[in-house]
């Protein structure tokens, strides 16, 4: 039986206090988040990684001091372990590689490397594709990889935005939260996505297409006519012009209209400060200043049975396709003029 490694691509997030400003200069020296030249980026980087670190403490503080990003992401490499061995997939086992914080690549790869795998398959917990995440991500594989030696045949899923089991099991959460605040009024449903500034998107990335379409499928899927749904951003930092709208101000508008609010973080899988500070916390408090009569935050997909079974599936179709790289489909699914997709020129 052939043995498979499945390499799940996350963030990470500092797991004490003293890890964050660490974790932020890794973070903005990644040439995919600041483009500059290498040793103005490490000047850059470091930088704003001091500048930004009291505050990301207190940030990490309101969730015990750590991001639980690591174990949530455990929790569901074991989950699609499980599901992939109730498969013909092979002998599989699921590995996590961090961008930004421990396990990275590196680290990663030799634990791979000692696997002795067969073949290597690369998931990002990305649904939708960025340079500045799944990108980045395979380009710092490809380079751990190199140095460890791992030469191994590799494929890549480069993305599922609209994977029908992601799709249903983020549905499944908003129409919950739906039947819950009916009583108040008709909802909003705000779909929120991590921002990027405009000047990403406009070089081809094709993120904020790909967050429009699985908003677009989860709001299809609830079947309900009329339903009043918009897509959002939210994390914005620093003084560049990012896509919009502003989640914040979508509350906040939510609220001048005597509008019942239902927030479903679309792009994100798992619980970490994104969710569990910005959207629980921070914009709950927006919420209440401005008046919403009730706001509620739809959980992520996490560990859901439709969302790994979906995950295990795409495993199972990405290592019997004969392309390096493939979408949720096998083939390119971006637009032409989404020029930095992983697959454009292939």
């Amino acid at each position: 039986m052939k043995k498979i490694a499945v390499v799940l691509f996350n963030l990470g997030g500092p797991d004490r206090p003293e890890a964050v400003r660490p974790f932020l200069f890794n973070l903005f020296n990644d040439p995919a988040i600041i483009g500059a030249p290498a040793p103005v980026r490490w000047l850059l980087a470091k930088f704003i990684s001091w500048r930004r670190a009291p505050v990301a403490r207190r940030i990490y503080g309101e969730m015990g001091g750590g991001s639980p990003l690591l174990a949530n992401t455990e929790a569901q490499a074991g989950a699609l372990e499980a599901a992939l061995a109730r498969s013909d997939a092979g002998k599989a086992r699921v590995f996590i590689a961090m961008r930004h914080w421990h396990p990275m690549s590196e680290e990663t790869a030799s634990a791979v490397q000692a696997f002795k795998p067969d073949r290597i398959v690369l998931v990002p917990l990305y649904p939708q594709f960025s340079t500045t995440t799944t990108g980045s991500s395979v380009a710092a594989w490809a380079r751990a990889a190199a140095r460890a030696g791992l030469k191994v045949p590799t494929k890549t899923l480069c993305c599922y935005p609209s994977e029908p089991g992601f799709v249903s099991e983020a549905a499944a959460r908003v129409r919950a939260a739906l039947d819950t605040v009916s009583e108040a009024g008709q909802p909003r449903v705000l779909f929120s996505a991590h921002g990027l500034p405009k000047k990403i998107i406009e070089s081809g990335d094709p993120y904020q297409w790909q967050v429009e379409q699985t908003a677009a499928a989860v709001a299809a899927a609830l079947g309900e006519p009329g339903l009043d749904w918009r897509v959002c951003y939210q994390s914005r930092v620093g003084p560049r012009e990012w896509i919009g709208p502003a989640t914040d101000a979508e509350i906040a508008r939510a609220g001048r209209e005597g509008k019942p609010v239902v927030v479903v973080p679309i792009a994100f899988v798992s619980e970490h400060s994104e969710t569990l500070v910005e959207l629980d916390i921070e914009y709950a408090r927006v919420a209440r200043e401005s008046g919403v009569p009730v706001y509620i935050r739809v959980a992520t997909v996490a560990t859901g049975t439709a969302f790994i079974d979906g995950l295990a599936r795409l495993v199972h179709a990405v290592l019997t396709d004969k392309r390096p790289v493939c979408s949720q489909s096998g083939d390119r699914i971006c637009p032409a003029e989404r020029g930095r997709c992983l697959q454009a020129g292939r």
